[in-house]
Order: C-alpha cells, then structure tokens, then sequence
C-alpha cells in the first residue's frame, strides 16, 4: 500500500529524529505520516459509547446515545465491540475525505460474507486464531475444542493476561464468525441507522476541531523529537518500545481523547490516534464544565491518587511497587492509575513485555491549575 494513497491536502510525509537507537545501529529515522477522517471518529465513539467508564464519560449520557438506535442494532454493535477494536487498518485504507458516510460507502462494496475479516482482523491476528476464525465462518458451525484453542492462543500472545475474555464470550465470538454474511448484513445495517441517528449530527461538531489539533500537531513535530511528540499527544505515553517502525502514522481523533489508538497497518507501519478534544471543550455537547478540568479535578480529588501523585514526583514506580508503598491491592492501585491516566497527570513507560512504570507529569499538574484559574476567572 502507497504511503502516499489516499490522503487529503493537510496530510503530509516529514521526517524527524527519534531519538531511538537499535543497538549496532544509527539513530532510526522513521518516516511519519500524518492522517484525517472522521470515520476514526465512528468507530472510536462507539467503543467510548460502550466503554462509558473507561474513557470518564458518563455512562447515563452513552445510554441515551445508544438509546437512539432500534434494539437489534444496539445488539449488533455491543457484539461488534466484543469481536475485535476500531479497524484503523482498514479506516487507514479508504480514500479520502474518510468520513463516516465514505466509510459506509466501501463498506456497502464488501460482500456481506467478507466484512467480518475485513474489518476485524489485521496485523496483529496470528495465523492460528486467523485460521479458527476462517474454519468456524466456512463451516458455519464451532466446537468446543476451537473454544479452548481461541483462549489458548490468545493467551499466548496477550500481555494482560487478567482481561482475558471468558469461554462464554469466546463462543460468542465464533458463534458470530459461524454466520460471518449474517452479521455482515446486520452489522451494515446498525452502522448506517448510527450514522443517521446520532453521528452525522456529531460529525459536524468535531470536524472543525480535528482539523485545527492536527495544525498544532505538525507544528509541534517541527520542533520536537518523535517520542516526545508521541508522549504530548498521548498524553503521556512513552511509545519508545514500538518506534522500530520504518513508519508511523499519527491521526486525530475527539473521542479517543485523551487515549491513543494504535494498530499496525503492515510489518513496518503502525498507525496512532492522538486525542485532539480541545482542553476547554467537552465532549457532551453543551457542557459547561470542560473534560479535561473536570478529570484532572475528580483525579486529585481522592486521598489515595494523592499520595501516588506524590510517590511519583519522586520518582518512577510500577504498579506493583505502589502496591507494596500503599499496602493496597494492585487492582486497586491501577484503578486509581487509570483515573491519573484519564486526567493526562501521570506518565506512562509502555511495554508490552514488562509491567509499565509511572511517574508524575508535572507540567500537566500545572496546567490543571492554571486550567482550574481559567474556568473560576469571572468574565
């Protein structure tokens, strides 16, 4: 695939330095690429939609989105939530303007029996669970081995280990896979009364905003090295473990904010959306109170988030290691680590092969206070 296809007049291929070094080699200069569409936005909104509580939404406020869609479409969707994440690989592919009505589009020229494979499979499918998944949907029938097989292979390859899904919702899984033209159909269907119902409406709203983050976006990364221009968007993720890519490409997304999405596209291409929901907006259309105050606030609101705030500023722990400081249990711990994580205050070394390690964004402290200074400010 042409790094070059498909992209609209603000994207664009720069250079910049790492600052990554494989060792024997030179510093790594990977090419970065930047993208835009509001189709990221349509499948990311509908993973916040029914993940409310991960992404510090209101979960009564996602009800009555999902609310405005006909009960066999609202099932569709939390069954397409639970076979796999945003298709970025496949939202990376389209053509431009890559909205939601384009995306619908190409996915209206997908035989039904192909748009489970297409939009849920990618890169990071192994051949043995690409291989279950293929016999169940040319069978259209699964058995308890495959069952097994599905959890063991996904074990094999998963490092979070505790968010396994249970073999009720893996057979769930293959049941879908098992009748792929079917839901394939249905799943068609669901996406365009959402489209009609909710996001056409919304698309109009974030299209303005996504346009003028990714402005800032390239700005910054005319002044920046990669993984600090990855550890600002983000929010405070440390991506150095994944910068061995010939190529990254970076997208805007409002909804995701202030997570990243990430996929890889091909064995030397990885694509990230950035959150690009401004710090002073919400993202319930009509709220007073900004997302990003809001967070920040209920984030040092509670005793225990304070004194992990505080551990951190001295220096870099895991989980396991507040754990023991606080005498807490660690599923506690990464409870209050992720509302740190929600509020942008707490900065995150990922790697896949080891448990992460957080330490205190101190700027990002200080602009909760400026931020905070900003809203009481009488006007």
């Amino acid at each position: 695939m042409s790094g070059e296809k498909g992209k609209g007049e603000n994207n664009k291929i720069s250079e910049v330095n790492t600052g990554f070094r494989q060792p024997g080699e030179e510093t790594r200069l990977p090419k970065l690429e930047w993208d835009i569409g509001t189709a990221y936005d349509f499948f990311i909104s509908l993973d916040v939609l029914h993940s409310p509580e991960g992404f510090g939404l209101r979960a009564s406020w996602a009800a009555g989105v999902r609310s405005r869609l006909s009960s066999p479409n609202r099932k569709t969707l939390l069954e397409a939530e639970r076979l796999g994440g945003t298709p970025l690989h496949w939202i990376y592919s389209l053509p431009a303007p890559k909205s939601a009505d384009a995306a619908l589009v190409e996915l209206r020229k997908i035989p039904a029996a192909d748009r489970l494979q297409k939009l849920m499979t990618s890169m990071e499918t192994t051949p043995e669970i690409l291989k279950i998944y293929l016999e169940t949907a040319d069978s259209g029938t699964w058995s308890e081995e495959q069952v097994e097989a599905l959890g063991y292979e996904m074990r094999k390859f998963s490092w979070k280990k505790h968010k396994m899904p249970k073999p009720k919702v893996l057979a769930s899984m293959l049941q879908t896979w098992a009748n792929a033209e079917e839901f394939g159909e249905r799943y068609l269907n669901a996406l365009e009364e959402y489209q009609r119902n909710f996001f056409a409406e919304e698309e109009r709203r974030i299209t303005p905003a996504l346009k003028e983050q990714l402005n800032l976006a390239q700005e910054l990364a005319e002044r920046v090295t990669l993984p600090e221009l990855l550890e600002n968007l983000s929010h405070g993720l440390d991506f150095n473990y994944y910068l061995d890519k010939k190529e990254i490409v970076l997208a805007p997304s409002y909804w995701g904010a202030p997570l990243v999405f990430f996929r890889s596209i091909t064995d030397d291409k990885m694509i990230f959306t950035y959150g690009a929901r401004p710090s002073d907006a919400s993202l319930v259309p009509g709220e007073v109170i900004p997302d990003a105050l809001l967070m920040g606030l209920k984030a040092i609101s509670d005793p225990t988030r304070l004194r992990i705030l505080r551990f951190l500023c001295c220096e870099p722990m895991t989980p396991a290691e507040l754990a023991r400081k606080l005498r807490l249990r660690a599923p506690t711990v990464t409870h209050h680590l992720r509302t740190l994580r929600l509020a942008g205050l707490v900065h995150l070394s990922l790697d896949i092969r080891t448990e992460g390690s957080y330490k205190a964004r101190l700027q990002a402290i200080e602009e909760l206070n400026t931020n905070l200074n900003k809203f009481l400010k009488c006007k």
